[in-house]
């Protein structure tokens, strides 16, 4: 209840890449951090497999991805994020998860 933006939830959860910056030199990939709730983030894993599974709006969203040559473990990560803001969007507008993908 302390946490009231999806950002700060996803950095909670581990989800939320960092960039590393020394001065102008010294740069490493963006990493999510190590200091994650790890309970909530093996749930959000779990739930970020299971969605691919499926015939859904993040299935096709991976499989363009993996389509593009993106590393599926942060192509996962993306998932996950997209899941925290999701609950956070049904929360703020207290509606119900509407799944209306038009298949052509």
């Amino acid at each position: 209840s302390d946490i009231q933006s999806a950002r700060k939830m996803a950095c909670y959860a581990g989800v939320a890449p960092f960039e590393y910056s020394s001065g102008s030199s010294i740069y490493r990939k963006p990493r999510v951090s190590t200091m994650a709730d790890k309970e909530l983030k093996k749930v959000l894993h779990l739930a970020a497999l299971s969605s691919i599974r499926l015939k859904n709006d993040l299935a096709i969203y991976f499989q363009r991805k993996v389509a593009e040559g993106k590393n599926k473990m942060s192509i996962l990560n993306a998932i996950r994020n997209k899941i925290i803001h999701r609950i956070y969007a049904l929360i703020k507008n207290e509606s119900v998860y509407n799944f209306n993908l038009h298949m052509s």
